[in-house]
């Protein structure tokens, strides 16, 4: 069967290349891992190798040209064992086959329309499938340009496609709950007729994606620098003669949509968009006859945190050290901010003061900041002291982290926990967001509990477990019993890496930063 070669992510941040020179002709038999063509980003010359056995029967550039990554780039016939494992998997389990153009009337489908695959693009880095959460949209359904038109879940986040044009959903490619391949289709569209004129034969429905892996309250828009957007997005710009590398995106990686444009149109630069509505297609109730035993796979985030909790128990050694920390006058400090704070649009919980105090005791203690390398022979030791926070979510244990909390106040790592926290519960915090995290925090105590022995988020060296607060009776300096608001903590550490003694020594200085927060402020100055 014949099938796009999809431009795969060619270097952090590149979104199109030049075509160098091609290595192989239209008509050429070629194999896999065979190199089909050079490409120039503005960072290096790259080569491109075939991933099947087969015939290449169109190239979609010329050399010179400028090719989109995401998009196709070359047509081959695959060899007969290449499709039988690549081709998409249908709904039903259905032989797969090109989808037939819907009838559906309207304005948004003319006489000049086509039907199209939509293409999966790559949705993270080394992620090749993932789960079908939901569909948005249902066959026969008229959709736009960047409407939303499924979740889907891969082992680290929820991630949303957008539909590319604007067209008439002909064919959904999976159901829910099925494993869909990256580079594979996803869905067939026939486009409206505006989007079949315009998008040139060489460049199918994957040319100019855009996942989308937006929490449901945005961050902070980002300066986008040369500006990321569709072309409907372009074409809007032109419309309203704004100059897209002066608006700030509000997408992943500064990708500027409609909403954004309007906005800078308005006048209104600093207006934080709003995420676009959605419509969810209800699914049909299940009912099952009778009761019986109930069998689930575990995938998506699920499998990724068994393996990865099974890997950091079976390779690093880990011992448990425990504390009582007396939060009496930090809970006292708090109340007395909380409501300024949140006049501001800022919510002040327990959690910024446990990081802060924790980057502070980091500073005596580098070792806790650490990690060492497969083999264990060498220990790297980061200036960056990025924190992160273990969160209970909708679709399973996340751990984002607030980068850089050295270098931040109390109150910058509440707006930034406060961000990342409402993604993570919502499943879709972006990877960048996962990534790069020095030492773990889990708080155990926001559900109940007092003592755990947490697992180790490897490749770091310790994390800590808090406990419920509880307000127990202790003895003063006078000998008098007080009530006070004690905290239970939890350490686990890499045995590897560090001793009893220095977990002991770096927790006491932590412990004297809470229960003495003068003594905190003070060491911030």
């Amino acid at each position: 069967m014949k099938q796009d070669f999809i431009l795969p992510d060619i270097g952090e941040g590149i979104v199109e290349c030049e075509i160098v020179e091609w290595l192989v002709s239209e008509g050429d038999t070629i194999k896999e891992d065979q190199p089909v063509c050079d490409v120039m980003t503005d960072k290096a010359l790259v080569q491109i190798p075939a991933v099947h056995n087969g015939v290449v029967s169109k190239l979609y550039y010329a050399k010179g040209e400028i090719a989109k990554v995401h998009a196709p780039l070359f047509e081959m016939e695959i060899a007969d064992s290449a499709a039988v494992t690549n081709k998409a998997k249908p709904v039903a389990d259905k032989a797969y086959a090109p989808a037939a153009p819907a009838q559906a009337s309207g304005s948004a489908v003319g006489t000049n329309s086509r039907t199209e695959d939509f293409i999966l693009p790559d949705i993270g880095e080394g992620i090749v499938e993932c789960e079908i959460v939901d569909w948005l949209v249902a066959e026969g359904d008229t959709i736009e340009e960047d409407q939303p038109v499924c979740d889907v879940m891969t082992d680290k986040a929820l991630v949303q496609i957008p539909a590319k044009y604007s067209g008439v959903v002909s064919k959904l490619y999976y159901a829910k709950g099925d494993i869909a391949k990256v580079h594979s289709p996803l869905f067939a569209m026939q486009l409206a007729a505006e989007a079949a004129t315009a998008a040139p034969q060489a460049a199918t429905a994957a040319q100019t994606q855009n996942v989308q892996s937006r929490p449901e309250s945005n961050p902070a828009p980002v300066s986008s620098g040369k500006a990321l957007a569709s072309p409907a997005v372009r074409r809007l710009a032109r419309e309203l003669n704004v100059d897209l590398t002066k608006v700030t995106g509000s997408g992943d990686k500064g990708r500027v949509y409609k909403d954004d444009v309007k906005a800078y149109a308005d006048g209104n630069v600093n207006k934080a968009v709003e995420p676009k509505a959605e419509t969810r297609t209800a699914a049909p109730a299940q009912v099952t006859a009778q009761a019986a035993d109930r069998v689930e796979p575990i995938k998506g985030i699920k499998a990724a945190m068994a393996r990865q909790m099974a890997d950091s128990v079976a390779t690093i050694p880990h011992f448990t050290y425990c504390e009582e920390i007396d939060l009496t006058a930090l809970i006292a400090l708090r109340l007395s901010l909380k409501d300024s704070y949140a006049k501001q649009g800022v919510k002040l919980t327990m959690m910024p003061f446990f990081m802060k105090a924790l980057s502070l005791a980091i500073k005596d203690f580098p070792v806790m900041n650490s990690q060492p390398n497969s083999e264990c022979t060498e220990l790297r030791y980061f200036s960056e002291h990025n924190i992160g926070v273990a969160v209970d979510s909708k679709v399973g244990l996340l751990v984002p982290n607030v980068k850089g909390c050295q270098a931040k106040s109390i109150v910058d790592i509440a707006r930034e926990l406060g961000r990342l926290t409402d993604a993570a519960r919502e499943g879709r915090v972006s990877p960048a967001d996962l990534k790069g995290g020095t030492i773990t925090i889990s708080n155990i105590g926001a559900i109940g509990g007092t003592v755990a022995t947490p697992i180790i988020n490897k490749p770091e060296v310790a994390i800590v477990a808090l406990g419920k607060v509880q307000t127990l009776p202790r003895f003063n300096a006078k000998g008098d019993v007080e009530a006070r608001q004690l905290m239970q903590i939890s350490w686990s550490g890499d045995h590897r890496i560090i001793d009893g003694g220095t977990i002991a020594r770096f927790t006491n200085l932590w412990k004297q930063y809470l229960e003495q927060p003068s003594s905190m402020l003070v060491n911030m100055i």
